[in-house]
């Protein structure tokens, strides 16, 4: 792993997820790119004299002022005494959130995104969205979501909701990554629920083939039997404690999203505890 990227709003939940960044960038000697988005504002450049080249007079001045604070106020975020020792760089972006996040994920090919989301609920979370849910839908790279402080160091187990299906060799070679990095033990969990029952010797025999099939190690398996999906997978991880969740989105969009909902952006939204999501969409 050689970059993360976190887009920061200057809130806590930013914050936690830089602090959790800054610890992982330690363990893998990776530089950090921290972005702040200036969401409406149409984007345009400044020539050499501090010109504005597609916009004049006091819009000009405004939004360069406005880039300047920024930039302050993200010299200040990052020179913090616990970041010594990691390659920390800034950069301002203007425009939509999620599309400019999309830009400087591809612009530094980004290997891990962290980013906090302050989650939602009820009429918000079915009205809103977030940008956040965005990015786990659709990123190009592994995405760790974070609400509140995380330590590394408390992190010994990484809940993999799976249901054993065989096209996540990507997923998996990208889990491995941060279970090296965290040293953590796996636990495979396949939730039972009334209408996707499967029983206990047909799933036994479908863990060992995952295992094997994906050389897995430092590895557990479970099944766990609630009456959805996003409750088994949560519960199951308090019970364990020190945790972090991990699962695969599909990226679903349209009418199939609002009819099968999304169990990674329901986690995204509702759990404490960091959880770690790739897309799975087909990559063209």
């Amino acid at each position: 792993m050689k970059t993360i990227l976190v887009p920061t709003d200057f809130s806590d939940q930013a914050n936690n997820a830089l602090d959790l960044a800054v610890q992982i960038a330690k363990r893998c000697n990776a530089k950090i790119h921290v972005v702040n988005v200036i969401e409406g504002i149409r984007d345009f450049s400044f020539d050499t004299m501090g010109e504005g080249s597609s916009a004049m007079g006091e819009e000009a001045f405004i939004i360069k002022k406005l880039i300047e604070q920024v930039k302050q106020r993200l010299a200040e975020l990052t020179s913090k005494e616990d970041f010594n020792g990691v390659s920390i760089e800034t950069e301002v972006e203007m425009g939509s959130a999620y599309e400019s996040i999309s830009k400087v994920i591809a612009r530094h090919d980004a290997d891990l995104l962290v980013m906090g989301t302050r989650g939602m609920s009820g009429l918000d979370e079915v009205l809103i969205g977030s940008n956040t849910e965005k990015v786990v839908r659709y990123a190009k790279c592994p995405v760790i979501t974070v609400k509140k402080k995380a330590n590394l160091e408390e992190i010994k187990n990484i809940v993999f909701a799976t249901n054993l299906a065989e096209d996540q060799k990507d997923l998996i070679a990208k889990l491995k990554e941060i279970q090296k990095i965290t040293g953590a033990t796996l636990h495979l969990v396949k939730v039972n629920t009334p209408n996707h029952f499967h029983t206990q010797r047909h799933m036994q025999e479908e863990f060992k083939h995952f295992i094997a099939q994906h050389d897995l190690s430092n590895t557990t398996t479970s099944i766990y039997n609630e009456s959805t999906e996003e409750d088994g997978i949560l519960y199951f991880a308090e019970d364990l404690g020190a945790c972090m969740i991990a699962l695969g989105t599909h990226g679903r969009t349209g009418l199939l999203h609002l009819l099968s909902g999304s169990i990674a952006e329901d986690l995204v939204n509702h759990a404490n505890i960091p959880v770690w999501t790739l897309s799975m969409k087909k990559r063209k």
